[in-house]
C-alpha cells in the first residue's frame, strides 16, 4: 500500500484575485476545547480516542478565557465524504458566550453515515451559521480533506513533540546518555536521526539532533493504517502523493505543515465577504484540545473561522506493535524490565493506547497483571516486576501485552521471560586459548540464557577487579571485552553477576602473551635491510640468520598484515648472504621466546652507477640572466642527459627501465627503451634523456633521484634510490638600475621574482635581503652591488649562491640628488636651503612602519623594498669611487 499524505495550508486574510502565500508553521497559540466521548457506559477523554463510531456521544465545550472580548459561535458538523453534501441537520450551533452553551457546552451524537467530524469556531456575525452551512454543503470535499490533513498533522506533530521533549530532557539531565538513548528514541517514534550527531561531544549532540525539524519524521505503518480509510474511497482523488515529490524530501514530510501545496487553491474559493477559513492544529492532553494556528485570525470582514478536526468515524485500527526480537528471553528478576517494541510510534507519542498490562500465567494457573508503560527513550514498555518475587512462575514463562486502543481492547506481542539464573557458563569454542595480554581482547561466554546478566568483572590473582564491557550478541551468548593492557600472562577469573542472585559466578580463564604469526623474512643479496611479514611484529626483539643479526626499524601494516623492516648490525656480513634456497632464521621476542622460520635471500637488486651527465639549457635560459654556480642545478626548461653503467646484472636488458622522481614527493616519470627516454650505448651503458618541464610540470622542484627497475615476468624489482640533480625554476631578470647617489638602493626588474629566495650585493652574502613569499610584482629594490655584481639564492635551492649577469645601469641624478649636492657645495644645510623635501632616513633611523632601505626617487611605484636581514643596522656599504 502506498501511503498518501498531503500538506495543508488554508489561506487567511486573502482577497479576491490572485493569491500569494508563504510557508508558515503552526506556532500561534489559539483557544482550547474540552471534548469527552461516551460510548455505551464508557467515558473517555478525547486524548484516548483514536476513532469515533456511529452512536458515540460527543461533549464539546469551548474553554475561552474570562477576558475573551470576541464572541465565538461553536458549530459541530458531520461529513459523509467528498462527494456527498451533508444534510443541514448534521450541523449543530452553540453560542459560547451565552445560555446553556456557555454553561454546559454542546452534546451531539454521531449520526449514521457520518465519516468525519469538524468543529468550527466562527466570530459572531448575522447570518454566519447559514453562511457556514452553505459553504460546507457546497464544497464538502475541501472540508473532508482539511479534516484528513489536520488529523494526520496532529499525529505527526505528537511524534515530533515527544522526540524534541525527550532530547531536551536528556540534554539537561544526562547528556552522556543521549548517544545511547537517541537510537532507541528514533526507533520508537520512527524519527530519522543523523548518526553523525552522535559522534560529537555530548554537549553538542542535542542541538545537532534537533536541527532540521521540518524533515525529521519518517512515514510508518501505523500512521498509514490509521489514515488508510481517510485517503481511500471517494476522497482519494484529493490527496497529494507526497512520498516521491522532491519538495517533500523524497519520503520525508513536515510535521508542521510548512509548505504550500494545492490545498491552497481548493479552499481559497471559500473566501467571502463574511468568512474566511483557517486551519487549527489540535494537541490533545486529557479532555483538552489545545489549538495552534499558522495564520493570524481576522475579526474584520472577511472574518476568520477556525477549522478543527476531531478523530474520524471509522473502524478501529489497532497498533501494529511487534517485539524487536521475538526470540529473545528477558529476565523476570530485573526490578524494572524493558520489553523492546517497534512498529507503532503513536503508542509512544499519544495516549490512544491506555491501561496496558503484561499478563502472565504462573504454574499454579493464576494470572498476574503487571502495569506496563510505554517509554520512547528506553525503546519499549517498562514493566515493574516487584510482584513476581512471590509468584510461582517456573524457569520460563510467556507474557503478553494487553490493553485498550481507545474503547477497543487489543492484544499486543508476547515475550518469553526467564525466571532462573544461568549456572553453567562456558567459553565459546576457540576462546580458551585466545586470551592475549597487552591489549583489549574479546571473548564470548555462553549459557542457557544471558538475559539476567547484571555486570561482569575481571579479577586478577591479587584480587583486584576491573570492570569488563559486555553486550548480548544473541540469546544465550554475551561478548566480553577484557581490559588486559596492563595484565601479565597467567590465571584470571571472570565474575558474572546476575539479577536476583546473591553471589557472582566465577569463570576461570588463562591469559597468554601473543607470540604473533610470522609469515616470512626476505632480503635481497647485497642489501643490509630486509622485511619480516606477519602479525604482532611489535613483539620482535631481533632476528638472526646464522651469525648475522638484524634489529627492528619501522613497523607498518598493509592490508591487515604487519611489515617490519630490520637492518643488519654488520652490513658487510649481510651483503655477503648468497641467494638460493631458503635459509633458517630465528626470531627473538621481547619476552624471551624464540620462533623459527625460513628466510628467503633473493637475487640482488638492479644497480647502476651514474658515470656522467650534461645539462643543455633551452634557448630561453639565457633570458634569465642568472649564472648557476652549482653544476648539479638543473633548470626546469633545460634538458638533462645522463649516462649509467650497470653494476648488476652484468648487462642491461630490454625490460629494465629507469625511474626518476622528485625526492619526498609522488612526482615521477619512467624512462624506457620504448618511450625513447632511455637508449643503450652497449650492453653495459645506457643514456637517459629527461625534459623536466614536460615530465613533471611547472610546479616541480627540488632534488631529483633515480633508480633502476627490473620488470621481469614476476613482480618488478626496484633498485635503491640515488641522487641525480637539483631541479630549479629560474626567474627572468631584465635589468638592474641604480641611481648615482651611493647611499640609495637599486631596482631589479623582471618576472617570476617570487622564485628568488634572497639577494646580496657581495659574494660573501654577509648582508642578505629576503624576497617576500609569493611576491607577484615585476620590480624589487635590492642592495647596491659593491663591485658591480649582484648575487642571489634561488628559492628552490637556497644552499647555492648564484650570480646575476646583468650590467648595472646608472640613472641620471634626480632633483633630490642635485639639491643635496648644491647644499653640500654651499655649506648650507639641505634642510634649510633646499626647496625639495629631505632624503628619507637611513635604515638605522627608520621607524617600525618605514622601509629600512632608502628608495631612489626614480624607482617605480610597483617596486617593493626588500627587508634586509636583522644584522643590517645601517645603510648599505658604499661602492668604491
Amino acid at each position: 500500500m502506498r501511503f498518501r499524505f498531503s500538506m495543508l495550508l488554508l489561506l487567511a486574510l486573502a482577497t479576491f484575485g490572485s493569491v500569494q502565500a508563504a510557508p508558515a508553521s503552526f506556532d500561534l497559540v489559539g483557544p482550547k476545547l474540552k471534548v469527552v466521548v461516551t460510548r455505551g457506559t464508557q467515558i473517555l477523554p478525547i486524548s484516548e480516542v483514536p476513532n469515533l463510531n456511529v452512536g458515540d456521544r460527543l461533549w464539546i465545550k469551548a474553554d475561552l478565557p474570562s477576558s475573551q472580548s470576541a464572541n465565538y459561535e461553536l458549530v459541530a458538523a458531520f461529513l459523509s465524504g467528498a462527494t456527498n453534501p451533508p444534510p443541514k441537520s448534521w450541523f449543530f450551533p452553540c453560542k459560547t458566550w451565552t445560555g446553556p452553551c456557555k454553561r454546559d457546552g454542546l452534546t451531539v451524537t454521531v449520526p449514521q453515515g457520518a465519516q468525519q467530524v469538524v468543529v468550527f469556531l466562527a466570530p459572531e456575525a448575522s447570518g454566519g451559521f447559514s453562511t457556514l452551512v452553505d459553504a460546507v454543503r457546497g464544497r464538502p470535499g475541501a472540508f473532508v480533506r482539511a479534516s484528513q490533513d489536520l488529523n494526520q498533522a496532529s499525529l505527526d506533530r505528537s511524534r515530533l513533540d515527544r522526540y524534541l521533549a525527550a532530547v531536551h530532557v536528556l540534554d539537561t539531565g544526562d547528556p552522556a546518555r543521549l548517544k545511547e538513548a537517541a537510537p532507541l528514541l528514533a526507533r520508537s517514534l520512527a524519527i530519522k536521526v543523523d548518526a553523525k550527531c552522535l559522534d560529537r561531544i555530548p554537549s553538542l549532540q542535542a542541538s545537532c539532533l534537533m536541527e532540521g525539524q521540518e524533515s525529521l519524521i519518517l512515514s510508518d505503518g501505523h500512521s498509514n493504517s490509521i489514515v488508510e480509510a481517510l485517503t481511500s474511497g471517494p476522497g482519494s482523488d484529493l490527496v497529494l502523493q507526497a512520498s516521491s515529490t522532491p519538495q517533500l524530501g523524497l519520503g520525508y514530510y513536515s510535521p508542521y505543515i510548512g509548505s504550500v501545496i494545492d490545498i491552497l487553491r481548493i479552499l481559497d474559493s471559500f473566501g467571502t465577504a463574511q468568512y474566511q477559513y483557517i486551519p487549527a492544529l489540535g494537541s490533545q492532553l486529557g479532555n483538552e484540545v489545545s489549538l495552534t494556528l499558522n495564520t493570524p485570525p481576522s475579526f474584520h470582514d472577511p472574518r476568520s473561522v477556525l477549522v478543527i478536526a476531531l478523530p474520524a468515524v471509522e473502524q478501529p485500527q489497532p497498533p501494529p506493535l511487534h517485539a524487536v526480537d521475538p526470540n529473545e528471553l528477558y529476565c523476570a528478576s530485573r526490578k524494572t524490565l524493558v520489553l523492546p517494541v517497534e512498529g507503532a510510534p503513536l503508542v509512544f507519542s499519544t495516549t490512544y493506547s491506555h491501561d496496558v498490562t503484561l499478563s502472565l500465567r504462573g504454574q499454579d494457573g493464576k494470572t498476574i497483571e503487571l502495569p506496563a508503560t510505554p517509554d520512547a527513550v528506553q525503546g519499549g514498555y517498562v514493566v515493574d516486576t516487584s510482584r513476581l518475587r512471590a509468584a510461582n512462575l517456573g524457569d520460563t514463562v510467556r507474557g503478553t501485552l494487553r490493553g485498550y486502543w481507545g474503547f477497543e481492547p487489543y492484544e499486543g506481542p508476547s515475550f518469553g521471560l526467564w525466571n532462573a539464573h544461568a549456572k553453567n557458563w562456558t567459553l565459546a569454542d576457540g576462546d580458551s586459548e585466545a586470551v592475549i595480554v597487552g591489549r583489549q581482547d574479546t571473548i564470548h561466554l555462553r549459557a542457557d540464557s544471558s538475559s539476567c546478566v547484571d555486570s561482569i568483572m575481571l579479577r586478577d590473582p591479587a584480587g583486584k577487579e576491573l570492570k569488563a564491557d559486555w553486550k548480548a550478541v544473541k540469546p544465550g551468548e554475551v561478548e566480553v571485552k577484557l581490559p588486559l593492557q596492563g595484565q601479565p600472562p597467567g590465571a584470571l577469573t571472570l565474575m558474572v553477576s546476575q539479577y536476583g542472585a546473591a553471589q557472582p559466578i566465577p569463570i576461570p580463564i588463562r591469559a597468554f602473551s601473543d607470540a604473533g604469526h610470522f609469515d616470512s623474512f626476505e632480503i635481497h643479496s647485497g642489501d643490509a635491510q630486509g622485511t619480516l611479514s606477519g602479525s604482532r611484529l611489535d613483539l620482535v626483539e631481533s632476528l638472526s640468520i646464522g651469525n648475522v643479526s638484524f634489529t627492528p626499524l619501522e613497523l607498518t601494516t598493509v592490508r591487515g598484515t604487519d611489515r617490519l623492516s630490520l637492518v643488519a648490525a654488520d652490513p658487510i656480513a649481510a651483503a655477503a648472504l648468497m641467494p638460493g634456497n631458503a635459509v633458517a632464521a630465528k626470531v627473538m621476542l621481547k619476552d624471551g621466546r624464540v620462533v623459527r622460520l625460513n628466510a628467503a635471500v633473493a637475487t640482488p637488486r638492479p644497480r647502476a652507477s651514474l658515470i656522467g651527465k650534461n645539462i643543455a639549457p633551452s634557448p630561453s635560459s639565457g633570458v634569465s640572466n642568472i649564472r648557476l654556480a652549482n653544476p648539479d642545478q638543473l633548470p626546469q626548461d633545460a634538458r638533462l642527459m645522463f649516462s649509467l653503467r650497470t653494476d648488476y646484472p652484468a648487462s642491461f636488458s630490454r625490460d629494465e627501465s629507469v625511474e626518476v622522481a622528485v625526492t619526498g614527493s609522488s612526482i615521477s616519470t619512467t624512462l624506457t627503451l620504448e618511450n625513447g627516454g632511455l637508449r643503450l650505448v652497449d650492453a653495459k651503458v645506457a643514456v637517459g634523456s629527461l625534459e623536466p618541464a614536460k615530465a613533471f610540470g611547472l610546479s616541480a622542484f627540488g632534488p631529483l633521484q633515480f633508480r633502476v627497475v627490473a620488470n621481469g615476468s614476476a613482480a618488478a624489482v626496484t633498485g635503491n634510490w640515488q641522487p641525480l640533480a637539483t631541479l630549479v625554476r629560474l626567474p627572468m631578470l631584465k635589468s638592474l638600475k641604480c641611481p648615482t647617489a651611493t647611499d640609495t638602493v637599486c631596482t631589479l626588474y623582471g618576472t617570476d621574482l617570487y622564485l628568488i629566495d634572497s639577494v646580496a650585493g657581495e659574494p660573501t652574502f654577509d648582508h642578505p635581503s629576503q624576497v617576500p613569499d609569493g611576491f607577484p610584482g615585476t620590480a624589487i629594490l635590492v642592495p647596491r652591488p659593491l663591485a658591480g655584481q649582484l648575487y642571489l639564492k634561488l628559492r628552490d635551492d637556497p644552499s647555492t649562491i648564484n650570480t646575476v649577469t646583468l650590467d648595472v645601469q646608472t640613472l641620471p641624478p634626480s632633483a633630490d640628488d642635485l639639491a643635496r649636492a648644491a647644499a653640500t657645495t654651499s655649506g648650507v644645510s639641505a634642510a634649510v636651503t633646499s626647496p625639495v623635501p629631505p632624503a628619507p632616513p637611513s635604515a638605522a633611523a627608520a621607524g617600525p612602519s618605514q622601509q629600512p632601505l632608502a628608495a631612489p626617487a626614480s624607482a617605480p611605484q610597483s617596486a617593493v623594498a626588500i627587508d634586509p636581514a636583522p644584522k643590517v643596522t645601517g645603510t648599505l656599504p658604499q661602492s668604491p669611487e
